[in-house]
């Protein structure tokens, strides 16, 4: 018989079939119930663990690579003084920018929707387009710079554009003295401790 993954409780049970379309209403009751344990437990590690792993990366040409550039933002928006949620929305705004760079925002924004206030998520969406107003005409006359004017007028629209200008395209100075990861875990952890908000998706 096929070895099935160790489950994370030794009182934990499997469900009585590998097809969800089998399983019966006593199945989905205790999936429902490991399943929030087992998120409450292991969510904010695994989250960290993404973000850790990225700490030797080498960069492409930027003056430091993305794990530093998660740091320093997060870094700047608490010195400035912002609310625990605002920092780690910093922290983690770029966590899927090597894994998925054409649409990293947007990993951002489906990790940290249920636990943040819409206007995080608003931003995540859209930062990779504000950023554009910040790269400069003598780099590429195709890239359109104002693009995120479309959105002018949007309740949102202010927070991106200050979330990109202060706490994203600058924040890649390699001589800046960022706070370690493990200062930011417990404000993560607080905020993964958030009941999180139905988002829509298979249960």
């Amino acid at each position: 018989m096929p070895e099935r993954s160790p489950l994370m409780k030794p009182d934990w049970r499997y469900v009585s079939t590998p097809e969800m379309e089998r399983m019966s209403t006593d199945d989905w009751r205790l999936l429902d119930a490991q399943r929030a344990a087992y998120r409450a437990e292991r969510q904010a590690a695994q989250v960290l663990r993404q973000l850790e792993i990225q700490r030797d990366e080498p960069s492409f040409g930027y003056p430091v690579n993305n794990y530093r550039h998660c740091l320093q933002s997060a870094t700047l928006a608490y010195r400035d003084g912002l609310d625990e949620e605002t920092v780690v929305v910093c922290l983690l705004h770029d966590i899927g920018f090597d894994l998925c760079p054409a649409t990293h925002g947007a990993f951002a924004a489906a990790l940290l929707e249920p636990y943040v206030d819409p206007r995080h998520v608003w931003m995540l969406r859209h930062h990779q387009v504000f950023q554009d107003f910040h790269i400069g005409e003598h780099y590429d006359e195709a890239i359109e710079r104002n693009a995120r004017e479309r959105w002018r007028g949007h309740p949102h629209f202010d927070w991106t554009a200050a979330f990109v200008a202060r706490y994203d395209q600058a924040a890649m100075d390699p001589g800046y003295a960022c706070a370690p990861l493990e200062f930011f875990e417990p404000m993560l952890r607080r905020i993964f401790d958030r009941p999180p908000r139905p988002v829509g998706g298979a249960p």
